[in-house]
């Protein structure tokens, strides 16, 4: 089936190189055997031109005699001219076809070696202009993205395989008890079953957040919406949590603007951005919401603490899929490490970013929620 698939796609068709080269020769051959002929053609009669107009005194046998040596002389000398001035040209071109040829190669091999994984790969610089340096620039980029897009998938399949672990092992676990006459399937049994049911139950359900909330936000009902109200929607929704954990929240709306926002997406930004403030500082912790307007164009969220902070080489990792700065930690809280992720694809489905800044450990940290200000 290869062999017959192969042999259908035809013989294999020549590389740029040897295109270029064949081309070349054929637009000097063109060149040099039009300026031969036009030579041989203009010249002569222009030399005979001017033997008559100087009046020199000739027989009509040596002036035709004359006229046929300078017609000799010029097409042998043209044609000695060009013949070394095409090959001259044939050699520069190879040269350079050659070069062009080791440079394309390099970076097809490069890509290729990409396309079957080898995401460390990189282009060489070709050599060959600004457009082909770019194009070398844009693939290793390419390869960069796709590598970090590899090594989240592996950490997502392996994260979720150990969230799934434990659930499944306990479940596992409790009905072989209850098989082997260890245990009766009393109410505390179900209450483990059931927990452990819910658990998986939550973790699909946060999975599929996350794709519908990168899905272009088509679920999006945008209304234009004041920030300050979003921002006190979301500290309602959260203030009795605050008052149980004795952690004060204050809610400074000194600036405000109007976005078009779905107000309960957005709530479930700015909710779970306080929860996770909330989480993350202790009793007697400070949690501030305030709302910017850094330029005419955009309005900011931001919630600040003063609890544990986040350390410097965590930064760029917390948005992603099950990621955790303390996974020990996070796991006895009973996060899925995949709400943040949730929220920054919700901000940007709405045209927007999350990010995120911490002093370091212990320093509390600052989440920031940007939108762009409707027109008015």
């Amino acid at each position: 089936m290869i062999a017959s698939q192969r042999a259908g796609a035809g013989p294999r068709r020549a590389g740029l190189a040897p295109r270029l080269l064949v081309a070349q020769t054929l637009v000097l051959v063109a060149g040099a055997a039009t300026s031969w002929l036009v030579a041989a053609i203009v010249g002569p009669s222009i030399f005979h031109d001017h033997l008559r107009q100087a009046g020199v005194g000739h027989s009509a046998s040596e002036a035709a005699h004359v006229e046929e040596a300078f017609g000799s002389a010029l097409i042998i000398s043209v044609g000695t001219a060009l013949t070394a001035s095409v090959i001259l040209a044939l050699g520069v071109t190879a040269f350079f076809t050659r070069r062009i040829q080791r440079s394309t190669a390099a970076v097809a091999n490069s890509a290729a070696k990409i396309a079957n994984g080898q995401y460390q790969s990189q282009v060489p610089s070709p050599g060959l202009g600004v457009e082909f340096d770019q194009l070398a620039a844009t693939i290793n980029d390419l390869a960069r993205r796709l590598g970090d897009v590899e090594a989240t998938r592996r950490r997502l399949l392996a994260d979720l395989a150990h969230e799934m672990r434990t659930p499944l092992s306990s479940i596992e676990a409790h009905l072989e008890a209850v098989e082997d006459g260890v245990r009766r399937l009393d109410d505390g049994t179900l209450d483990v079953l059931h927990g452990n049911t819910a658990r998986l139950q939550r973790l699909a359900e946060d999975i599929s957040a996350v794709a519908r909330a990168e899905e272009d936000g088509r679920d999006l009902r945008r209304v234009p919406t004041r920030a300050a109200a979003l921002a006190d929607s979301a500290a309602a929704a959260v203030r009795n949590a605050y008052v149980s954990k004795q952690v004060t929240l204050v809610v400074d709306e000194r600036a405000d603007g109007v976005v078009l926002a779905d107000p309960d997406r957005m709530a479930q930004v700015l909710s779970n951005l306080l929860n996770n403030a909330l989480q993350h500082t202790g009793s007697g912790g400070h949690v501030q919401m305030a709302v910017h307007k850094p330029d005419p164009h955009w309005i900011e969220i931001t919630v600040t603490d003063n609890g544990e902070g986040i350390e410097a080489e965590h930064l760029p990792h917390i948005f992603e899929r099950f990621y955790r700065a303390d996974p020990a930690r996070s796991r006895v809280r009973g996060g899925s490490g995949i709400g943040l992720t949730i929220s920054k694809a919700l901000v940007e489905s709405h045209g927007g970013g999350l990010s995120a800044t911490s002093p370091g450990r212990g320093r509390g940290s600052i989440f920031t929620v940007r939108l762009p200000l409707t027109r008015t």
